[in-house]
């Protein structure tokens, strides 16, 4: 039997089978030649609150602490009763006009109490007693709504003010006249979040307790129905 030929009058080529890819030797490795393939980013689901998550604090205000207000202050709408807003938390930083890299560690730690990103707080003048410029960073802050603010005021009151060295009970005086409260804690390092040989160092901090309350005797009532532990 005649071979087969091709155009140029030789042999016809066998076709030989392709080589299968060897297989990567470890798992992960990117074959040469081929880009890597871009990680997943974090969505919003996964930084996102469980559905029908409930704080403990949030189910102490509906059954008990509303209740109580409307009978001591004789409210004729639910919606009169006054209710936590939010809360501000302020961190200044002073070594920062040395070194402004402690503000940036200052974030880390505020971060890790809040559960929630904080913003750097930067001078809005140049101060040349203080040897401050004009938008240099010089603390951070964060602020609380819904469910982070009832989970960081649950660890604030339970946790947190009871291991405050020598405290006698929060100052009942500290309200602005229009519902608002505001506390300061001179070492951060009362939050359980943070670890005390990996901080840098000790650093105090501003607790603005925000309220829709009209006077300061509804907030004093309000705050003092969440177990604030003010003096007598």
């Amino acid at each position: 039997m005649a071979e087969p030929k091709n155009d140029k009058g030789g042999k016809a080529a066998a076709k030989t089978p392709a080589k299968a890819p060897k297989a990567d030797a470890k798992p992960g490795k990117v074959p040469r030649g081929q880009a890597p393939a871009p990680e997943k980013a974090a969505s919003a689901a996964d930084l996102a609150v469980p559905k029908g998550y409930s704080p403990r604090l949030k189910k102490h205000y509906v059954e008990v602490v509303r209740p109580a207000l409307i009978k001591e202050f004789g409210y004729t709408n639910p919606l009169q009763v006054p209710t936590i807003e939010k809360i501000v938390l302020n961190m200044g930083v002073g070594d920062a006009v040395n070194d402004t890299k402690k503000v940036t560690t200052a974030a880390g730690d505020l971060a890790l109490i809040a559960g929630q990103r904080p913003v750097i707080t930067r001078a809005r003048k140049a101060i040349s007693t203080f040897k401050v410029r004009e938008n240099m960073p010089i603390g951070c802050k964060v602020t609380l709504r819904k469910t982070r603010m009832y989970e960081f005021m649950d660890r604030l009151v339970t946790i947190a003010l009871p291991r405050i060295r020598d405290f006698r009970g929060l100052n009942p005086k500290s309200f602005d006249g229009r519902g608002n409260y505001a506390l300061g804690i001179k070492e951060h390092l009362v939050f359980p979040e943070l670890n005390y040989d990996k901080v840098e160092s000790v650093l105090g901090m501003d607790i603005i307790v925000c309220t829709t309350a009209k006077s300061d005797k509804e907030a004093r009532a309000l705050l003092h129905a969440f177990n604030f532990p003010f003096r007598q």
